[in-house]
Formats: C-alpha cells, sequence, structure tokens
C-alpha cells in the first residue's frame, strides 16, 4: 500500500485518480493505526468476511467513472498504466472539496447480530462441514468476539478451528491460510504481521498526534519473526518444581485456557499454543508484590518444545485480575499420535479482596490433534 500511494500521490494530488482501498484485515483498528503512520487518507472499506472472495492479494484495478474495470495492475508497472488509463479517460481533475479522504475502519458490529450471525453459520456447517466460505467467516467472527473485553477463550479456539476446516475445503485460499498464520508457529509464518507496530506508534507521538488505541494488542505470534528450524535448547534454570511439592490449584482460584495453532498438526510439523491464565472472578487476583508466574512444558519422548521454561514478569501494581496470556512452540515427531502435552504453571494468587495471599501448582494438559 505505501509503494501504491507513493506511484499515484501526484496523479491524486491533481483530482485525476481517486484512490479506495478495500482490505481483508481481521482487525480494522490496526489498519486505521497503519494508515495513520503512513499519512494514507484514501477512503478504506473493510472486507475482514472476504466477502470479495479474493484469494490471493494484493490487486489493483484502476475504474473509469462509470465501474467498468479498464485495467489490472501488474508489479513494476503502476505509473505507466496510470497514465495509459488517463490518457484513455482525459478526465476533468475533481476539485479538492469533492475528494472523499479519511476512513474510519474500526467497524466492530453489534453484538446481537454477531452471535445470530455465528448461530446461522454454524447451522450451515452442520448441513455442510465442506462449506469453507461459512467456516471462514465463521473463525472470523468467534474471533472478533474473543478480542472483545472479557471474550471468551474457548472462542479464539473455535475460531482457529473453524479457520483450519475452511483450509481444509480449499487448500489454495491465501486470505483463509493466512488467518492461521497470524496466529501459528513460526516456521509457518511470510513474515511478522505486526511487528510494525511499536514503530508505527513512537512516528504518530512524535508528529504530536493522537495515536489511537487498539481493541486487541498483538500476541507474541502476530509480531514473531519466521525462522527456518526448530529450535528445542533445554532450559539453564531445569523444572521449576521438579518434585510437585507445591499445593496444587484444582480450579478454584484461575482458570488454565489452551489453543493450538492450527488447530491439528501434521506429523513433523510445529504448531504455537496459546495458553491464558484468568483468575476466578471475587474469588481470586493475581498478587504482583511477589515472584511472576512460571509456566513448565514436559513434552513426551520424540517431541520438541520452545521454550521449555517460561518465565512471566509481573505488572507495576501490587495486585491485578487480568488475563495472563503465554506462548510456545512445540514440534510433532514423524509417527506423531494425538496427545494431551503436559503442563504446569506456577504463580501467586490471593483469595477475594482481602484473604490470604497463596502460591500455587496449577496441572493441565493441552490436547495436540495430529492431522491423519
Amino acid at each position: 500500500m505505501p509503494g501504491w500511494h507513493a506511484a499515484t500521490e501526484e496523479f491524486a494530488e491533481d483530482g485525476r485518480l481517486l484512490n479506495v482501498g478495500l482490505i481483508q484485515e481481521q482487525h480494522p483498528d490496526r489498519a486505521r493505526l497503519y494508515l495513520q503512520w503512513q499519512s494514507i487518507d484514501w477512503p478504506i472499506m473493510i472486507d475482514s468476511l472476504n466477502r470479495l472472495d479474493v484469494n490471493v492479494v494484493p490487486i489493483t484495478l484502476l475504474i473509469d467513472e462509470n465501474g467498468i474495470i479498464r485495467h489490472r495492475v501488474g508489479r513494476g508497472d503502476a505509473r505507466n498504466t496510470i497514465e495509459e488509463f488517463l490518457a484513455e479517460l482525459a478526465p476533468e481533475p475533481l476539485p479538492p472539496a469533492e475528494r472523499p479522504t479519511g476512513s474510519d475502519p474500526a467497524i466492530w458490529g453489534d453484538i446481537a447480530q454477531r452471535d445470530a450471525a455465528i448461530a446461522a453459520l454454524e447451522k450451515r456447517l452442520a448441513a455442510d462441514p465442506d462449506d469453507g466460505r461459512a467456516a471462514f467467516e465463521a473463525g472470523v467472527l468467534y474471533r472478533r468476539r474473543y478480542d472483545e473485553a472479557g471474550g471468551d477463550p474457548a472462542d479464539f479456539e473455535l475460531a482457529v478451528a473453524r479457520w483450519g476446516q475452511a483450509v481444509a475445503a480449499d487448500p489454495n485460499q491465501y486470505i483463509w491460510r493466512r488467518r492461521i498464520q497470524q496466529y501459528g508457529p513460526r516456521l509457518e509464518k511470510p513474515y511478522p504481521f505486526y511487528d510494525w507496530i511499536p514503530a508505527a506508534r513512537e512516528a504518530i507521538e512524535a508528529r504530536g498526534e493522537v495515536v489511537p488505541e487498539l481493541i486487541a494488542e498483538p500476541g507474541a505470534a502476530e509480531i514473531a519473526q519466521p525462522i527456518r528450524s526448530f529450535d528445542a535448547a533445554l532450559p539453564a534454570a531445569g523444572e521449576p518444581d521438579p518434585k510437585g511439592k507445591t499445593v496444587r490449584d484444582d480450579g478454584k482460584f484461575v482458570a488454565a485456557h489452551s489453543t493450538v495453532v492450527p488447530h491439528t498438526v501434521r506429523p513433523g510439523k510445529s504448531a504455537r499454543v496459546h495458553v491464558e491464565f484468568r483468575p476466578l472472578g471475587e474469588k481470586a487476583h493475581w498478587n504482583n508484590e511477589a515472584g511472576g508466574m512460571t509456566l513448565w512444558i514436559d513434552p513426551p519422548e520424540g517431541w520438541k518444545v520452545d521454550p521449555q521454561r517460561i518465565e512471566r514478569a509481573n505488572p507495576p501494581e501490587p495486585v491485578s485480575d487480568e488475563s495472563r496470556r503465554i506462548e510456545f512452540e512445540i514440534q510433532a515427531p514423524e509417527a506423531a499420535e494425538t496427545i494431551e502435552l503436559p503442563v504446569y504453571a506456577l504463580y501467586y494468587v490471593c483469595e477475594g479482596e482481602k484473604g490470604a495471599c497463596l502460591y500455587r501448582r496449577q496441572d493441565f494438559g493441552v490436547p495436540v490433534r495430529i492431522k491423519p
């Protein structure tokens, strides 16, 4: 988009060409941040559900005033093609006051309508599990619902499952596959998706502009760089509770939920595991004045994990009740079977508003499904 903006700026400034963007973005508010960072003031439309039904981007079309597509622009020939297009039309320049600019692509929608749409899509999928479009759209809506404050982490898992179902129905659909890669393992990433956000915020703030807030901050998977080989170095610190002496939290204080991306893993391939910890309402909150959270993964023979031990620092507040998200990656052996990956977390938690503060361990299994 910045390259096209630079190539067409001259024609847009004199009113002979109007740029309009249409993006298949899961997070419209991140698109808004990017446009402000790059000083792009085109009208932007959001097609998160990919109703345009494209399977590859970018696509650049030159359309005349009658809505007729005159040219499809390829790589490297933008300026020549635009000049040819304008020469064909000889358009009158559009006065500056009539040129639409600006965009506000943060269109999250009404919760009740979204839930009704999810129910309708699930009904379609029950009748036809190979309906890739219904599966993709359901995944988009599940993820949107998850991104809202207080969203159910099970919605993220459902989103990943539906996107996997969509790609299974049409493996050549680039847009659908990108959703899984966005949250998936580094070996499968074509590029880092949102690593530009810190630089964008810094540049916008330096210009004296208001930095727009994001509905959901990018997770570690969304800013991770691609890698070429799986690194499974053993942790120098070793296992944090090897003899299992720490008192268990059986779910009384903290709920743990895991999502594996992709939803099913091919033998010999890698996946990214997202684990979310939530204090249970009025029953508990985090004690941040003690140590941070530690996660330990104990992979079965033949499986690899990176990293095996994870330390998560506490926020600066003495107490808090936020969700805590931790991510790691696994690699299945060539002869893999579906497993429950053993994991445990160690953390400091307090009972109620004025209850005792405790050190607890929670053991749980991460279901890793192997693709037949």
